[in-house]
């Protein structure tokens, strides 16, 4: 069985003219086939001899080349979040980088920690990116829209609860989620509704709209609220716990199913009976709520899928002078179940 050859340390480069030469194709079509244009015709096998020419010699297109004679990049700058954003989330940018890298892109994740809005816009344009994808941990100013597009990027997209002056917006309101879930504890006929409040730093982008949710969805109900500091670990869970007669809650939204999950058993350690003296509802609508007992009521979430987030970065990147769009992504319905 024959091996591929491996270039050496000494070995010179090689070039695109290496690859043609093997190929025995023009550079010109290596090119076509190497960086997926598709305006050119190239038959499936002429395509299939040029990558394996490439793989054979170790080529690998120079990325800056490739932007001088394309006029921009083709990487899509994704900031790392740097809070827990949970599986439902994770999976959803997994999902978008998956898309994009099917449609040409090199997703390239910034990891912001510590930076400021504009510290960050002026980091991010440092990349040359033909696209920031901008997951709203960090709020983008209006002018660090402007930095980022003089820097070259083609479309700046922020993801959250609200627009920014100059990016196209992908509003996702959190307040449906509390709102959702409110309104199906009142239908349980529950009247003192508690709602946990991550004690984690970087959640409250989620946890205070959809503590607005709970209070929009109650106000004309004459139930009561009552927010709840919870940390995602088993003191803190059993601590409120220990409290619940006390605070008089006959039900509690809590935030999402992991820290459902964990105040759930903890008011079951407690000697509190789920659901007959405590309702509870989750978020997110994970598998593992199906497996507990009882099984966890929730909201689910609707979020639009990566090829679709893709498919817009695409198309601004496209024709970044078109009219700024604004979408709004997210839906959410209560899935019942045993737990309230």
């Amino acid at each position: 069985m024959s091996q591929t050859p491996k270039q050496s340390a000494d070995s010179p480069v090689p070039t695109s003219t290496d690859v043609a030469r093997l190929a025995g194709v023009s550079r010109a079509t290596v090119s076509y086939v190497l960086n997926n244009t598709s305006a050119v015709r190239i038959s499936e096998p002429t395509r299939r001899r040029v990558r394996e020419a490439a793989e054979e010699l170790g080529y690998v297109p120079h990325a800056a080349a490739r932007s001088l004679r394309a006029g921009h990049s083709r990487i899509v700058l994704l900031p790392t979040a740097h809070i827990p954003v949970g599986p439902l989330y994770g999976r959803f940018l997994n999902e978008v980088q998956w898309a994009l890298r099917a449609l040409d892109y090199t997703v390239v994740q910034y990891g912001s920690l510590g930076l400021g809005a504009d510290e960050a816009a002026r980091a991010w344009a440092e990349m040359r990116p033909v696209a920031v994808l901008s997951l709203g941990e960090i709020a983008l100013s209006p002018d660090g829209v402007q930095v980022l597009k003089r820097s070259g990027a083609r479309a700046v997209i922020t993801l959250g609860p609200q627009r920014v002056e100059g990016a196209h917006a992908l509003v996702m309101d959190q307040r449906a989620i509390g709102t959702a879930a409110a309104a199906h504890l009142l239908e349980r006929g529950r009247r003192a509704i508690g709602v946990v409040v991550p004690a984690e730093q970087g959640l409250d982008m989620f946890s205070r709209p959809r503590l607005a949710g709970v209070r929009k969805a109650v106000a004309a109900a004459g139930a009561r609220v009552e927010p709840l500091t919870m940390a995602y670990d088993e003191e803190s869970a059993a601590a409120l716990a220990g409290r619940w007669r006390e605070l008089g809650l006959d039900a509690v939204y809590a935030y999402n199913d992991e820290y459902a999950q964990l105040l759930m058993r903890a008011l079951q350690d407690a000697g509190i009976d789920v659901p007959g003296e405590c309702a509870v509802v989750g978020a997110d609508d994970l598998l593992m709520g199906k497996l507990l007992r009882p099984r966890l009521s929730t909201v689910h979430i609707e979020l639009p899928t990566g090829q679709e987030i893709a498919e817009l970065v695409d198309r601004v990147v496209r024709d970044p002078d078109g009219e700024v769009e604004r979408h709004d992504l997210m839906a959410a319905r209560t899935v019942p179940r045993e737990s309230s």
